[in-house]
């Protein structure tokens, strides 16, 4: 997420989400933290969506339920934007505008026009803010592809010509900063994903993006050509295959799809499943295929996997899970490296793409995004190859600003930024607090310590009750659970009266340091008092 303001106008460019790793338990989703946003609640003009892939557009339910500002996106964009929102039941009270690359926007003091970018998404659009101060452009995420799959070509003539108008600051993406060259075409993909298929006997089981329609349309036509029916596997694929066809950007004929039911049905060879799960998601379903738990397609010997996205950084562990169970499967399993088995190119520019995009602009300051540090310091250096002056280039972090005033540009000052987190699926946001707890319970364990005491009086009715969950073993720790409740017992008895509360704080500082002292550890302490 991204903010161009000016005076009392502001703009939003895109809310994604991304997803938690290992060490954020029972994290679902992490979405950008909009405190500011809600202190400046009253400048909002509207919410600019760049695409449709969900670091773009993952938060945006989870901001409308607080900020429902208008949304305007591309239709395709717009499209996938509607399922998310149907999800959590705010559709009928959301405001959407679909856009193009030929729409012009007034908020105000900021006047916004687009032009079109190539990626591995339908409908990218790259975002012009006109200013009082000047003129700065957002890229979105791009590569130069001159031979796209669906003929949605870069506007190169129009980013010249805004480029030669003269660009104060340009903001662009660096995901592929650390690679040499051009990004290849989608268009090689294709020629790859025919040759496996004319050359698989048996099944063929293909996972890709289910946000890649491009990469989609071409699997369609390596069907096409090789008589096979297609069946779709996993929710997101069904769903996006759905708004793309609804909305004319995916052809595929009627007679061609099957339901997945059917494929038991159907010669192994005139059969092809796309699904879901290249990155190894352990409830997608590559994962499930791989185990053979799902109930409606079974990998056969001699069936064909072929994995059509490379693995993201983090991810590699996950999928050669798959990988392997597939292969013990008696699958032809075509993995890898994007540049050994030519299923998969980026959506995101190279060094070359990316210096010609600076080019192109010619931007007076610079500001690379959408990175890794090394990525982002690497665009710089790249910036500076092709004519950024030195000192006019800002690397960035969670709540930063750039600020512009006549002309000059410094960063100098924070916002209150950083992430927010999901869990359960958008039922709740989750604090640092919780997160700490669920962290100590997973390496530490839980003791749970009832005991009763006289409302009137606060004598003590009963002995103290240890229960360890994820401590110690019981049986095996009698002696240490003992000792924990005679410390429960001197901790409590001096207590004149019925102080619950001064209790429990006294349980947990004595046992706690008791515990520490006698296993090196730190459970959770939870003091049941019950006043009779």
């Amino acid at each position: 997420m991204y903010v161009i303001e000016y005076g009392d106008d502001l703009v939003i460019i895109d809310c994604g989400a991304k997803f938690a790793d290992q060490s954020l338990l029972g994290i679902d989703l992490i979405i950008p933290d909009i405190s500011y946003l809600h202190e400046n609640k009253h400048k909002i003009r509207g919410l600019v969506v760049t695409h449709g892939h969900e670091d773009h557009i993952g938060g945006i339910p989870y901001f409308l339920k607080k900020l429902n500002v208008p949304v305007y996106a591309t239709r395709f964009t717009l499209g996938l934007i509607e399922l998310k929102l149907k999800e959590h039941k705010i559709l009928r009270e959301s405001t959407l505008i679909e856009i193009n690359s030929n729409s012009t926007l007034d908020f105000g003091n900021i006047q916004v026009s687009f032009f079109r970018t190539s990626h591995s998404i339908p409908d990218c659009l790259g975002i012009l803010f006109d200013t009082p101060e000047g003129k700065i452009v957002h890229t979105g995420d791009f590569k130069f592809d001159l031979t796209p799959v669906n003929d949605q070509y870069s506007d190169i003539h129009k980013m010249a010509k805004i480029g030669e108008d003269g660009i104060l600051l340009l903001i662009s993406e660096s995901t592929n900063a650390e690679r040499p060259g051009s990004t290849p075409s989608e268009k090689e993909v294709g020629k790859h994903i025919e040759e496996a298929f004319y050359s698989a006997t048996g099944k063929v089981i293909i996972s890709t993006f289910a946000s890649n329609v491009n990469r989609v349309q071409q699997i369609v036509e390596a069907c096409k050509k090789t008589n096979r029916k297609l069946a779709l596997l996993g929710r997101s694929m069904v769903n996006v295959v759905s708004v793309a066809r609804q909305r004319g950007y995916l052809d595929i004929p009627d007679w061609m799809l099957v339901d997945a039911r059917d494929v038991r049905q159907l010669p192994p060879e005139r059969v092809v499943v796309l699904c879901t799960g290249s990155q190894g998601e352990p409830l997608a379903a590559l994962s499930r295929l791989s185990t053979n738990s799902n109930r409606d397609v079974k990998v056969l010997q001699n069936d064909t996997v072929i994995f059509a996205a490379s693995p993201i950084p983090g991810n590699e562990k996950d999928v050669s899970k798959i990988v392997d169970n597939l292969f013990q499967l008696g699958a032809n399993v075509i993995y890898g490296s994007s540049t050994i088995t030519g299923m998969h190119v980026s959506g995101h520019g190279y060094q070359e793409d990316l210096k010609w995009m600076i080019s192109l602009m010619k931007p007076k300051y610079f500001i690379p995004i959408h990175g890794e540090y090394r990525m982002l310091h690497l665009h710089k250096k790249l910036a500076e190859a092709v004519g950024v002056e030195k000192g006019h280039t800002f690397i960035i972090r969670n709540g930063d600003v750039v600020d512009v005033q006549h002309g000059e540009a410094r960063q100098t000052r924070k916002v209150t930024a950083g992430d927010t987190y999901v869990d359960n699926a958008g039922a709740d946001e989750v604090g640092d607090i919780v997160l700490r707890d669920r962290k100590q319970l997973s390496e530490e364990g839980m003791l749970v310590i009832v005991v009763s005491i006289s409302k009137e009086n606060g004598n003590r009715i009963s002995d103290p009750d240890s229960i360890s969950r994820g401590f110690v073993y019981a049986k095996n720790s009698e002696e240490l659970l003992t000792n924990i409740n005679e410390v429960v017992k001197r901790t409590i008895d001096p207590f004149k009266d019925a102080n619950i509360m001064g209790m429990k704080r006294a349980i947990k500082k004595e046992v706690g340091t008791f515990v520490f002292e006698q296993t090196n550890k730190k459970p959770m302490i939870l003091p049941i008092i019950i006043a009779i």
